[in-house]
Order: structure tokens, then C-alpha cells, then sequence
């Protein structure tokens, strides 16, 4: 019997290409160190401001909101976009055009688009941003692990080795080698 449920929540910005680090090691890791992963958008400019992804970082908790089991594929392409391609991800277009990329309707996308100026959308990005706040975040991304009634915030895409540690798992590098035979 393995250990009881764990629980990672990876509070990031697409425009941080660290948080992308951080996603993209803890997505291939969770189901190799069985946990849950919350990933949990989180506004940069709330941490530092004037950062510029305002309009991404709350599609993206609208994705949340409406269609959660599409969060980590349009944040993976808002990342691609971003930082890979040099492409905008501020305007709607943009926004839109990754969105569908990442398997999302047209139809879907731009009603989630059409909120992201709803009241809902607004104060849940901000509770999330303010939790990532409380938790000691000072920038993105931070990974906090909820183990045996306590919490351990771990800043940055460059802490992997000692969140194995604390979850009493084997770090294998970023690309472990049962992802690496599936890319």
C-alpha cells in the first residue's frame, strides 16, 4: 500500500517561462508520484505588477471554471505561443487562436473569452492570486504540497529535487524516463 492522497497545487502565469518548467516537470510526475494536481492560474501582476497577461491569465481561469479537464492543454499552448513561437497571447484573437490549437470549440473558446470580464471570473483569479499571496508567493511559479496536515510552498521551476524528497519519491530529471519513452 502506497502513501495516502497527496495533494500539489502549482499556482503559475503563462507569461512566466519558469511556471512552464514547473508545469511541464509536475505534469509528466503526478501520476508517476501518484498526486493530485491542482493547477491553480494564478495572476503574476497581483505578485508583480504590471506584467501584461491579465486577459490570458483569466480565460484561463474561466477555463477552469467551465472546462477544467481543458486547463492544462490551453495553458500548454498559451506557453507554446508565448515563449516558443513569439507570438501575442494579450489579444482576443490570440487568446482564441490558442484556445483552439489546444482542442477547444470556437464556440466554447469565445464564451469563455466573453467572461473573462464577469464579476465570477475576476474574484476567482483574484482569490487565487491572494492564496498564492498568503502561502508566501513573492513570484511565479510556487508549488504547494499538502502533506500529512501540512503545507510546504516551494518557490520556483528549479525546486523538483526537493519536492521528490518531500514526497518521498525518486526524482528521475525533468523528462523521467516513462514520459521520455511516450514523446
Amino acid at each position: 500500500m502506497g502513501p495516502g492522497p497527496r495533494t500539489l497545487e502549482l499556482f503559475y502565469d503563462v507569461l512566466s517561462p519558469y511556471s512552464w518548467l514547473a508545469f511541464e516537470v509536475l505534469c509528466r510526475y503526478k501520476n508517476i508520484w501518484n498526486v493530485s494536481l491542482q493547477l491553480q492560474p494564478t495572476l503574476i501582476a497581483g505578485i508583480m505588477r504590471d506584467s501584461g497577461s491579465l486577459t490570458a491569465m483569466r480565460f484561463l481561469t474561466a477555463v477552469k471554471m467551465e472546462h477544467p479537464e481543458m486547463l492544462e492543454k490551453v495553458s500548454r499552448e498559451l506557453w507554446m505561443r508565448v515563449w516558443s513561437r513569439d507570438e501575442d497571447i494579450t489579444e482576443p484573437p490570440s487568446i482564441l487562436a490558442a484556445a483552439e490549437k489546444a482542442g477547444m470549440s470556437m464556440g466554447q473558446a469565445q464564451e469563455l473569452l466573453e467572461r473573462v470580464s464577469t464579476p465570477q471570473v475576476k474574484n476567482k483569479l483574484k482569490e487565487t492570486t491572494d492564496t498564492a499571496c498568503k502561502y508566501g508567493a513573492f513570484g511565479l511559479p510556487i508549488t504547494v504540497t499538502h502533506l500529512d496536515d501540512e503545507t510546504h510552498m516551494l518557490f520556483g521551476s528549479d525546486r523538483m529535487e526537493l519536492l521528490a524528497y518531500l514526497l518521498g519519491e525518486k526524482w528521475m530529471g525533468p523528462v523521467p524516463p516513462a514520459v521520455n519513452a511516450r514523446l
